[in-house]
């Protein structure tokens, strides 16, 4: 029996494998910034998951709130406590498509400008985002990057009147993934 489960298995892996059409990372990058008039607010997270199917051009992003790390752990513990209150909202994501999917030839070496549309998830509220971006193709490695800026109020972050003036209403969001696994 374990033998034949063993088969089973490994016919799979070498079914999926044969038409790996989906790349995908667990240590993609994403960091925000954010200008203020007392000290610009600026945290990273590498700890990115993130899948693309190739052939539809489906992009999937998931990270942990939790993850994101500044150089002072209070505004660490401000962002997760009163701000993104992570503990009841842990994870932020992010579901869409690149636009130009069949112009992108991944068995060939070349950078290519998309647009991706999607649905983001923060704070318990999902909105639609459109983003410019960047594939890559170099040696069969696939990567992409993005830079696009959203509005706090947009997924109901509430910024503290005692603050107000010293938070901005916008942050600008970077992301950046090598796609080092295949499915």
């Amino acid at each position: 029996m374990k033998k034949i489960i063993f088969f089973a298995v490994i016919l799979l892996l070498s079914i999926t494998g044969a038409s790996a059409q989906k790349v995908y990372t667990k240590n993609g990058n994403i960091s925000f910034f954010s200008t203020a008039p007392l000290e610009n607010i600026t945290a990273d997270n590498n700890q990115v998951m993130s899948v693309l199917d190739t052939k539809t051009g489906e992009l999937l992003f998931s990270v942990l709130i939790k993850g994101f790390h500044f150089k002072k752990s209070l505004m660490e513990e401000h962002f997760n406590e009163n701000y993104l209150e992570s503990n009841k909202y842990p994870k932020a994501s992010f579901k869409g498509n690149v636009s130009e999917k069949n112009k992108i030839d991944y068995s060939k070496d070349g950078t290519h400008s998309v647009n991706v549309n999607g649905d983001m998830t923060i704070h318990g509220v999902t909105q639609k985002v459109s983003a410019s971006g960047t594939i890559s193709v170099k040696s069969g490695a696939v990567s992409a990057v993005s830079k696009f800026t959203i509005k706090l109020a947009d997924y109901n972050i509430g910024i503290p009147g005692v603050v107000k003036d010293q938070i901005a209403e916008t942050i600008d969001i970077n992301v950046s993934c090598r796609f080092d696994q295949k499915m």
